[in-house]
């Protein structure tokens, strides 16, 4: 065992995009679990668009993390040392251990994971936090219907990926907005959209015309700015928009809000946002039937692994330059 833990510290808040200045890498001896606690060593840590928004001070749905504090991240990990009653050593388990190669916890929010069901990385993925956003913010708040047009920005990414799949099983038609050819091929040839979108390559609004005649009934946005405005220009009437992300928003000094609100009085339309930490206790139930749906092969799911803990701040920056394919993950350890 390494007796030394690497570490990235956050050191100052980023005004606009966040890069490599804005960590500390940072060595420190072991950390030692005490009584009820246990010692993890990170496999996998999971990169999401979220980490950008804990950076920034102000209220949230969690607090910022802190200056000098180890940069927050959701990881698969593995039981060290456990003077915890319900972990035992060996125990691969995952829950927010930090961007750092060992993490000592208490258990509060970790729970233990079969490596035999699936390969890690997707525990982080379809099976992890962007699976249970993508089931919940589909089913709860766009509420599907068969029959009914549903469009998805960022579609091939994480969460995307996942909703985009989940409202075909449900029976709807589904348009993707993604950037580029090949991402759009992945999304109508892999994933079952029956269309997408190239943001980079074509003009929302005629294509979002072209591909939903009849209206958009539900938006799953997971990007803001200007395709969130193009497409409050084609809603269905009683249309739901579910407020999942805003990448396009999250490094940029002027914020851009909704130009076309209006549209959601005229087609008596809602926008809710969601935070996938209020379904907690449902988490089992939305795990049960991603987990069919991959078994009778319903479902797919991509993730991208970046190897090495010293990759970690070009990695994240592979998020905002939409370079990751997929679920975007970093390989510590095997």
């Amino acid at each position: 065992m390494s007796e030394s833990n690497r570490q990235y510290l956050l050191k100052s808040r980023p005004t606009g995009m966040v890069g490599a200045e804005h960590f500390e890498f940072a060595e420190s001896a072991l950390p030692q679990p005490g009584e009820g606690e246990m010692l993890v060593r990170n496999l996998y840590i999971s990169l999401d668009p979220a980490m950008r928004g804990w950076l920034n001070e102000g209220k949230s749905y969690v607090p910022p993390v802190g200056i000098g504090e180890v940069m927050r991240a959701i990881s698969v990990a593995r039981v060290v040392t456990s003077n915890h009653s319900g972990f035992s050593e060996g125990d691969v388990v995952s829950g927010i251990f930090g961007v750092q190669d060992y993490a000592v916890s208490d258990g509060q929010g970790v729970h233990k994971i079969d490596p035999n069901l699936a390969p890690l990385p997707r525990y982080l993925g379809t099976l992890g936090m962007p699976g249970m956003t993508a089931y919940f913010g589909l089913m709860d708040i766009g509420k599907p219907e068969p029959g009914q047009t549903v469009v998805v920005s960022g579609a091939t990414g994480a969460v995307g990926q996942v909703v985009g799949q989940v409202a075909k099983i449900k029976g709807c038609r589904v348009v993707g907005i993604a950037g580029g050819p090949e991402k759009c091929d992945h999304a109508t040839s892999k994933l079952g959209y029956d269309a997408c979108i190239d943001y980079k390559n074509e003009d929302v609004k005629k294509a979002l015309a072209a591909h939903c005649p009849k209206g958009v009934d539900i938006y799953f946005d997971n990007v803001g700015g200007e395709i969130l405005d193009a497409v409050l220009t084609r809603l269905a009437m009683r249309a739901r928009i579910v407020i999942c992300g805003a990448i396009s928003q999250y490094n940029s000094t002027e914020v851009q809000g909704p130009k076309n609100y209006m549209s959601l009085l005229v087609h008596r339309a809602s926008m809710t946002g969601m935070v996938v930490f209020d379904y907690v206790k449902r988490y089992g139930d939305a795990a049960q039937d991603l987990a069919t749906w991959m078994a009778e092969g319903k479902l797919a799911s991509q993730e991208h692994v970046v190897e090495g803990l010293e990759t970690f701040p070009d990695a994240l920056l592979k998020l905002f330059s939409g370079e990751n394919f997929g679920k975007l993950v970093l390989k510590v350890a095997d």
